[in-house]
């Protein structure tokens, strides 16, 4: 009877991989897969290529780069190339009548008369009254103030041209920041009309916190020109640890799985001696839950002995788990330390694995570039509207004006002696025209293209690593039977064979994806108005969603390993690595866990090793180097260090993941190997020595391979 259940257990998973004499690892006679899949995402790239030409063809990045002035002419371009900043005559019209942020959202337009300048006033200035009579020529271009409106006769009276809004009545010293002159928030104001000196000097210091960028970017810009070196040999250092990690694990990957193991329990062990500490002082007290009630103050709980009682609990669940898993399931663990070794050996046979990651950072970098630039075109391929602007309405004589009537900044500016100060405005981007009316359909097809592609050079990496891992597994006398360029013939037959089924598995993982941004959007924007129980459900929802995104992945990763290997469809490949796992499921779990734990120290290792030692130089604490290892001085110390981190874990991501992928490739030929063959001399196993003497197995074939050569 019980043998009749463990029969129907394993058909439940699919039957055992039956002995084929003919396999030797990868096979090379194969055929296309998915075809119709591939000949999908190859439309779907000339239509994302299509996209990119319509937005380079209506876009125009200058609208975002460059201001315009009131003419429309971009400024630091053209014939505005040596006057890059643009001056507002009046910019107290957008920071008192207009909400900060909501100006610097809108690119800083305006209701005022704008012009390209070649540098900012560096002095507060007021026309007096006495120069009301005299022209232009002698108050603005004789004393150097070139900031009256292009074309500006020098002969025109000074007063006409105020009225007219052709000059600007005053100027404050200004500091440029995104192009455009802000005045100083500190500086000594002249007396203006209708303004008062305070609510000056608030405006202009919340509008300089929110936009003064470009100072920052200059100092980022300095501190990198005086770092970069040392962010370069922080980065090597990087590189370094990450390799002598992966030689650490090739020589003693035992006894560091061991020390981590017990790191674990040792740690576990602390935080239950801690919560019994907790809870033995508060049970004394007499702190118990019933006097506190509930309460919305989370923190309120940790003084109540039941929290630490739970605490202590937990805690030692999970110690009294971890301790009987490695009593019952050593076995499993010395087999995940055999293929960690074995993995190591693998890279160590084919370094030019380790540097393959580069190569999926460029296609990466290629993917996300052309989608930026292609979604900036897109949003500035609507042609700018310019519309008449007064700045009081309701004043005499503005009444028969036909304010926000379209106008072109091109021409004169409008004149209307009945209504002072008329001017044309920039007001808004046209959305007419072919592009303009699919542009969010076209930025929808971006954004799919971008997942999508990124989804694609993933897959890429790993099948290609896969098929390279597999022909080390499956080569009998090893390195000899090794191919002479693994990485680069499995490269060759990922791209000619197997691009449909990369695409997809990648379409798969993308529709989730979109699914889960569009999930996020609802719940970001209705967060306010949610009630508990909506906000409940849309938590359900977003937590099933990341789930099944993770186990896609998990999916997809083992289907590219038996892609790589056997060369069939994602759905066949997908459901033999399902089956293969789940007949093996004991030794998957403990296998993956390790892993994980092993990835994460070393990660852990080499990007605290480059912190610490980047922390330490930058901020001048390490003394006696030399006067040509001293510390660089820097306006901000934190961003070398912040890139160095980041880099080091960039590297250490790209070395693990190559090291993760052999571990799971390697761990799949294993399973199939126990099934295929049984150590006879006819089905000799491929697994190495180590992992043959912990299964208590062994090859015939060798040693009668020894008899005959005697």
């Amino acid at each position: 009877m019980g043998g009749k259940q463990d029969g129907d257990e394993n058909e439940a998973y699919g039957k055992p991989v039956k002995y084929d004499p003919s396999f030797r690892g990868p096979i090379k006679n194969r055929g296309c897969t998915d075809i119709i899949c591939c000949v999908l995402f190859f439309v779907f790239i000339l239509g994302y290529i299509a996209v990119g030409l319509v937005a380079w063809v209506y876009g125009d990045p200058r609208q975002v780069l460059y201001p315009r002035n009131s003419t429309g002419a971009y400024c630091g371009i053209g014939v505005n190339k040596d006057k890059p900043y643009l001056l507002y005559f009046n910019i107290f019209n957008c920071i008192l009548a207009t909400n900060i942020i909501t100006v610097s959202m809108n690119g800083l337009q305006c209701p005022t008369p704008q012009v390209c300048v070649s540098s900012c006033p560096e002095a507060a200035w007021t026309v007096q009254v006495n120069q009301l009579s005299q022209t232009v020529g002698e108050v603005f271009y004789t004393a150097d103030r070139n900031f009256c409106l292009p074309g500006v006769p020098s002969d025109m009276i000074v007063h006409e041209s105020l009225t007219e809004e052709l000059c600007p009545s005053f100027l404050l010293p200004s500091t440029p920041a995104l192009g455009r002159c802000f005045p100083w928030p500190n500086s000594t104001l002249p007396e203006l009309s209708g303004i008062s000196n305070t609510s000056v000097s608030e405006g202009i210091s919340g509008l300089l916190d929110k936009i003064n960028a470009r100072d920052i970017s200059i100092k980022i810009f300095e501190d990198f020109a005086h770092s970069w070196y040392w962010i370069l040999v922080g980065l090597g250092v990087a590189l370094v640890l990450s390799l002598l990690f992966i030689l650490l694990l090739r020589l003693v990957a035992g006894p560091l799985v061991l020390v981590l193991i017990l790191g674990v329990l040792g740690v576990l062990a602390y935080g239950i001696y801690h919560c019994w500490k907790e809870y033995r002082v508060l049970r004394d007290e007499g702190a118990s839950i019933n006097q506190l009630g509930f309460t919305t103050n989370l923190s309120a709980y940790r003084s109540v002995q039941e929290t630490w009682l739970a605490a202590l609990i937990v805690l030692a669940v999970l110690e009294g788990i971890l301790l009987l898993m490695l009593i019952f399931l050593r076995q499993r663990i010395r087999i995940a330390i055999a293929l960690l070794t074995e993995a190591s050996k693998a890279v160590g046979q084919m370094m030019s694995t380790m540097f393959y990651p580069l190569v999926t950072f460029v296609l990466l970098l290629i993917c996300i570039a052309y989608w930026a630039m292609t979604a900036l075109y897109l949003a500035t391929s609507g042609q700018p509207q310019y519309v008449l602007w007064a700045p009081n309405v309701s004043a005499p004589g503005c009444e028969s004006v036909l304010v926000n009537e379209s106008c072109d900044p091109m021409q004169d500016q409008p004149v209307n002696s009945s209504c002072p100060g008329l001017t044309c405005v920039f007001q808004s981007y046209l959305s007419k025209g072919v592009a303009q009316r699919s542009l969010f359909n076209l930025q929808i097809y971006g954004v799919l293209g971008l997942f999508w592609t990124l989804n694609w050079v993933l897959a890429l990496g790993q099948c290609v690593m896969a098929g390279a891992f597999a022909s080390f597994y499956w080569a009998f006398h090893k390195p000899q039977d090794i191919p002479t360029f693994p990485l680069s013939a499995a490269f060759i037959r990922t791209i000619r064979y197997h691009t449909g089924s990369l695409a997809f598995g990648a379409l798969i993982l993308t529709i989730v994806q979109i699914v889960r941004v569009i999930f996020e959007y609802i719940d970001h924007k209705l967060r306010g108005a949610q009630n508990p129980v909506t906000r409940c459900i849309m938590c359900c929802f977003k937590c099933c969603l990341w789930c099944l995104e993770k186990f896609i992945k998990f999916l997809n990763r083992n289907a590219y390993i038996m892609i790589a290997v056997y060369g069939k469809n994602f759905c066949v490949s997908a459901k033999n690595a399902f089956m293969l796992l789940m007949r093996n499921i004991v030794r998957v779990v403990v296998l993956d866990k390790v892993t994980d734990l092993l990835l994460f120290f070393g990660k852990l290792l080499v990007v605290g090793g480059v912190g610490v030692l980047s922390f330490f130089f930058f901020t001048g604490r390490i003394q006696g180097l030399g006067k040509d290892f001293e510390n660089p001085q820097l306006n901000y110390y934190w961003l070398p260090i912040m890139t160095s981190i980041v880099g080091a874990y960039v590297i250490a991501s790209g070395f693990f993941s190559v090291f993760g992928m052999c571990v799971d490739t390697l761990f799949l030929c294993f399973l199939e190997d126990l099934e295929r063959n049984d150590g006879s001399l006819d089905r000799p196993y491929y697994m190495s020595k180590s992992l043959l003497k912990i299964l208590g197995k062994k090859n015939e074939a060798p040693a009668r391979d020894k008899k005959r050569k005697k």
